[in-house]
């Protein structure tokens, strides 16, 4: 989580993080401006807005009728314990300055948010503004990992594997990232996590999708969404929200964030245009669900070049996140055999790497891009990126296997009982229905 300032042609970086910040000798005292700050809150607000209802709303949508309530109690409760966590430990252990562990963890400075004021501030905005903005990023961020297993794990299991895994998997990859680890001194171009979140979560859904096995009726036309009303109403929340997802990042009122939200934009919409195009193509005919899902994998794969790019770069991105992800789902899945439910791997995962890959690459100069850092070309910063991202699976493959496993031993087994999942999560598990039908 960045700052980039550009200067001429070519772009250096200052760090917005806490504790790490390497302050120059004539640095003014910082203060707060409104127009940053008013920016930064209505971003905020919007980013709430794509995780609820947004993505419980989009998820909804897709889940069988008798599933519908527990994917929106999910998504609901996750967001809710991630936020509490996240305020008693993980912005400090995110943010603060970590010592001799500063490379992968940060320190217990701020734990119970202890020594943040009204007064404090971060860069432009208050530092109460930046925790929230922060938070809304760790409670989306596991929320997504919902669509990988649902309809099938138990909801005290998803619980504590979400508590395990902000602690040991998602705190670690955002202070590596943002908070000044040594991830964050690579120089890695991914403005707004295309790394911790959206590759991550994928990676975390393919195993969580593994480790639980198929849905009964796995393969065949009962697994349909729903309510693709729903799904479109979420969907649209989720986009409204990415523009200040993405936006925020750049945590000032100026051009710069206003380039980083019509990149955001313009991806999505040709994500939408490219999928619906190879859609129509394959299988005669063009489809809501599929447009809409060309449109999230469009956002996903701007996420970590949406600084990085110009307009027509994003387009260009958008389009080919699209096709690329029909292929991930269409063909790679039934290669890999695994039950990703809602394709959060074949949508988050997969554009999370083609975004990482392509960011250098529309990058460019000559093509309308923001640049490179001083010293680096198109070469070294490919490295840097695909460096980042085999690091990114690896550790969430790891500690996503391992806060499963915790999760599973706790909880007495990950996965509800049969005739559970016959009768369908909503009654069993909460003893409430999405839907009450009359005579």
């Amino acid at each position: 989580m960045v700052r980039f300032v550009q200067i001429g042609r070519s772009m250096w970086v200052l760090p917005l993080v806490l504790g790490s910040t390497v302050a120059l000798a004539d640095e003014a005292i910082p203060t707060i401006d409104s127009g940053d700050t008013a920016f930064v809150a209505l971003c905020s607000l919007v980013v709430l807005l794509m995780t609820l209802p947004g993505l419980a709303l989009f998820y909804g949508g897709m889940a069988r009728t008798k599933n519908v309530l527990s994917i929106l109690m999910q998504v609901f409760c996750t967001a809710s314990l991630m936020s509490v966590l996240f305020a008693i430990y993980g912005y400090s252990l995110t943010f603060s300055n970590g010592g001799s562990l500063q490379a992968v963890i940060g320190g217990l400075d701020k734990l119970f948010m202890v020594g943040i004021t009204k007064d404090s501030v971060v860069g432009t905005i208050p530092e109460y503004l930046y925790f929230l903005f922060m938070l809304l990023f760790a409670a989306i961020t596991p929320a997504i990992i919902v669509g990988g297993f649902a309809e099938r794990m138990k909801f005290s299991a998803v619980m504590v594997f979400m508590a395990v895994w902000l602690t040991i998997n998602y705190i670690p990859m955002a202070h590596m990232a943002w908070g000044g680890g040594w991830v964050f001194d690579l120089g890695v171009q991914d403005f707004a996590g295309g790394n911790v979140v959206h590759l991550n979560v994928g990676i975390a859904a393919l195993v969580g999708a593994w480790l639980l096995g198929r849905r009964r009726g796995f393969g065949t036309p009962s697994l349909a969404p729903h309510n693709m009303t729903m799904t479109l109403t979420g969907g649209s929340l989720l986009w409204v929200g990415w523009l200040g997802f993405c936006g925020g990042c750049a945590l000032a009122a100026n051009g710069y964030a206003m380039l980083v939200m019509v990149n955001t934009m313009l991806a999505s919409c040709a994500g939408a245009l490219g999928w619906m195009v190879v859609e129509w193509q394959h299988r005669g005919r063009p489809s809501m669900f599929g447009a809409l899902s060309g449109a999230i994998a469009g956002l996903v794969a701007i996420t970590p070049a949406c600084g990085f790019v110009g307009p027509m770069g994003a387009i260009l991105l958008g389009f080919i996140a699209g096709p690329v992800c029909v292929w991930s789902v269409e063909k790679l899945k039934p290669m890999i055999g695994l039950d990703d439910a809602f394709d959060v791997f074949g949508v988050h995962g997969v554009a999370g790497i083609l975004g990482g890959l392509l960011t250098p690459v529309f990058a460019m100069t000559a093509i309308g891009g923001q640049g490179f850092a001083e010293g680096r070309d198109l070469f070294s910063q490919l490295l840097v990126n695909g460096g980042a991202i085999l690091f990114s699976i690896l550790f969430s493959a790891i500690t996503s296997l391992i806060a499963y496993k915790v999760a599973g031993m706790l909880c007495g087994g990950l996965r509800v009982d049969e005739e559970t999942e016959v009768d369908g999560l909503d009654l069993s598990s909460h003893g409430e229905v999405g839907y009450k039908y009359s005579n």
